[in-house]
């Protein structure tokens, strides 16, 4: 299906929907409201287009909802459910309102859901008991807000299929919910997320703080420029206690060697980032060309907001770019102290020499 509109319909008439540049890029997208272009001007951006692009140019707050493990038996799921309420000591919420306060309220919990593991005999020994999910947002945000928009999420996503429980921690600086889901539904189906069901889950989870007035956003990285992954936290945690992750050996050991050859190794992928950030780029300025244009002086503004948001994209840079860069600045800093070093021999020699005349 083609992305340009045939006719001319004013602004933005022949360019193709803005959304290309915040869609998430997997097999089967799910389609939000400011993804669906109008079926009368497909080239226009929409209300709902425009309210996305003020807020990405902006920069307003990214939501967080990662799924962070799945539980495999009883003893890990009452583990879990322990560690989240702290053994008791925080109220955890139930997916009928229920509050479960106190050590008495987390050993009902976790006895219910024993007992309904034990009626469910088409589980596989291998199976999930529960997928496990945090939704946070950045420090400063209102925790109340961040509570009550986690409610509605679970609700609105689980409520009347599966049984779930979530407890907000506010021991950390950025205010965040352990949300845990029972992997089996009423209608016998188990919860399996792909990757379009975690980017709808954040769009949702967005949506509900603007609700509650929050600004909020829940773009991928290649909107904001960025192509880089976060790392694990597993790798993370093995950075803190000073030990280099394989990945990150590996990947300085493949620099090298092509350092050592006199050549670099174009990675297809690498040149498909490459083009799609451009691609992207290019899209951001060709509505802000469209929107200068208008007669109407937000239009302006939005332009000029989008036109900066352009210019201070971070450079594309892959892991592997980053590495070489890294370890290029390395060796001209070891080379700069080697020469400081030869000079200062040189003086000293020098100091030496008129001394013994």
């Amino acid at each position: 299906m083609s992305r340009r509109s045939p006719q001319p319909t004013g602004l933005a008439s022949d360019l193709p929907p803005i959304s290309y540049v915040w869609e998430t890029p997997n097999r089967r997208p799910r389609r939000a409201e400011w993804d669906i272009p109008d079926p009368a001007a497909p080239g226009r951006l929409t209300p709902a287009m425009r309210a996305k692009l003020e807020r990405i140019v902006r920069r307003a707050p990214e939501v967080m909802v990662k799924i962070t493990g799945r539980t495999k038996d009883v003893l890990h799921l009452k583990s879990h459910l322990a560690y989240i309420t702290r053994n008791g000591e925080l109220d955890g919420e139930t997916e009928q309102g229920a509050t479960l306060a106190g050590r008495s309220g987390l050993k009902d919990l976790q006895q219910r859901w024993e007992d309904d593991v034990g009626l469910d005999g088409k589980r596989r020994r291998d199976g999930s008991l529960s997928i496990n999910i945090i939704l946070s947002m950045p420090a400063g945000t209102d925790a109340v807000a961040v509570k009550e928009s986690a409610r509605a999420f679970a609700i609105e996503t689980f409520g009347g299929n599966h049984d779930f429980v979530f407890v907000q921690h506010l021991d950390d600086k950025h205010p965040h919910v352990h949300l845990t889901v029972r992997s089996l539904g009423h209608d016998g189906r188990r919860l399996n997320p792909r990757k379009a069901d975690l980017q709808a889950w954040r769009d949702r989870f967005a949506g509900e703080l603007r609700l509650r007035g929050i600004a909020a956003e829940a773009t991928p990285r290649r909107t904001r420029g960025r192509v880089r992954k976060a790392d694990r936290g597993a790798v993370r945690a093995m950075r803190k206690r000073k030990i280099t992750p394989d990945v990150n050996r590996l990947a300085r050991e493949e620099v090298l060697a092509g350092g050592r050859v006199g050549r670099t190794v174009k990675r297809p992928w690498e040149e498909q980032i490459k083009s799609r950030q451009e691609a992207i780029r290019r899209r951001y300025l060709d509505y802000a060309a469209e929107l200068h244009r208008s007669k109407l002086t937000a239009d302006h503004e939005l332009a000029r907001q989008v036109r900066q948001f352009v210019d201070e994209m971070p450079t594309v840079e892959t892991r592997r770019h980053a590495l070489r860069n890294e370890l290029s600045e390395l060796a001209s800093s070891r080379r700069r102290s080697a020469e400081q070093g030869r000079d200062g021999d040189v003086r000293d020699h020098k100091r030496d020499d008129k001394r013994t005349r």
